[in-house]
């Protein structure tokens, strides 16, 4: 968003330009999980204005002729004319206003992570393209962003299959050129299928930098088959984050869902024993685990992750939610695997049973 990205805890500062508070108001509705054509209106109109000739530009300021231009409606128009006019847009300064800022005792923590380990793209059901969301993650202050987008079983994510993963890897390696020191990883969020295998080839997975399984289908299946399953796929050697563990949903338009059964001293007892860190899932939806096992998994002696399963930009934002979750229930920041080091965390996952 043209070098500037808002965080959890938005100021009043300098009226932004235009494209930059289009682009802005993008970021705070996506953060609040908008609908997605609400999103694309004010994104469409930023580009739409940043392409305009200076000339062009000031036409148009001068006629407030704005709503004339395809892809310019009334609310974004009048987001363009208040920013012109040398004020903050009202429109931004209400989702400012709204956004839910970062509990001050996970601050220390959100300041520690050096990446997030678990983001989407449109490559499968995310809805931005690689570098948007890999550039946002940068600009949050990130120096390593995990792309994990889904495995194939997952059709209505539109799972990647092996073929379109290995192009994906070639489009990553292009971008890492490009954004270098900003280190994008490789990875998958696979499937854990009902045996407890993995959703892809195990040769694939082995050359990814970072594997996130979760459990999307049966969750309710009994409590020893999904210890059986999540157990089977935790102590697979490529796997290195156990995703969102419980399936469960507490709020948001998708409705609520129950946890998943499962033996959580066996399956956190695994992740402690072959090297597979706990998710913190920070999707205000999710919130997983829940904090008794949170806790349970401390006392356990797990590594975990915190991660925000992004699926816009400005979702990426959410990883002080799950901060503030790992501090309220005892997780130490040695513990978290995103607060390490690049080549760290990178000998870690690439070390069966780290």
């Amino acid at each position: 968003m043209d070098g500037h990205v808002p965080s959890g805890e938005p100021s009043p500062g300098a009226a932004p330009g235009p494209v930059e508070a289009l682009r802005e108001i993008g970021f705070w509705l996506e953060r609040s999980r908008a609908e997605t054509h609400r999103v694309k209106a004010y994104r469409r109109a930023a580009d739409i204005v940043a392409e305009l000739t200076g000339d062009e530009r000031a036409a148009h300021r001068r006629a407030r002729s704005w709503r004339e231009i395809a892809g310019i409606g009334p609310k974004t128009a009048a987001v363009i004319e208040q920013a012109y006019d040398g004020s903050v847009p009202r429109y931004l300064t209400e989702l400012r206003r709204a956004a839910q800022p970062i509990g001050v005792p996970g601050k220390p923590l959100r300041a520690r992570l050096r990446g997030d380990l678990h983001t989407h793209s449109n490559w499968s059901d995310g809805g931005s393209p690689i570098e948007e969301m890999m550039r946002v993650a940068a600009a949050l202050g990130h120096e390593y962003c995990a792309l994990t987008d889904h495995s194939p079983r997952l059709t209505v994510a539109n799972g990647l299959s092996a073929d379109r993963l290995r192009k994906q890897l070639d489009v990553v390696a292009e971008l890492n050129e490009r954004m270098a020191p900003f280190r994008i990883l490789t990875g998958i969020e696979v499937d854990i299928l009902g045996n407890g295998a993995l959703d892809q080839a195990a040769d694939l997975l082995a050359e990814l930098d970072v594997v996130v399984a979760s459990v999307h289908s049966h969750l309710r299946d009994d409590s020893a088959t999904m210890t059986e399953r999540m157990v089977h796929a935790v102590a697979d050697p490529n796997v290195d984050v156990l995703g969102h563990c419980t399936g469960r949903l507490v709020e948001g338009s998708r409705g609520t869902r129950p946890e998943s059964t499962f033996d959580a001293e066996v399956v956190f007892e695994a992740c402690r024993a072959y090297g597979t860190a706990v998710e913190i899932n920070s999707r205000p939806e999710r919130r997983d685990p829940p904090a008794r096992l949170l806790r349970l998994a401390v006392e356990m002696g797990c590594h975990f992750a915190i991660d925000t399963d992004a699926h816009a930009p400005g979702q990426l934002d959410w990883q002080g939610y799950g901060c503030e979750r790992a501090v309220a229930n005892g997780v130490a920041p040695e513990r978290v695997i995103n607060t390490w080091p690049l080549e760290n965390l990178l000998a870690w996952t690439r070390s069966p049973g780290a």
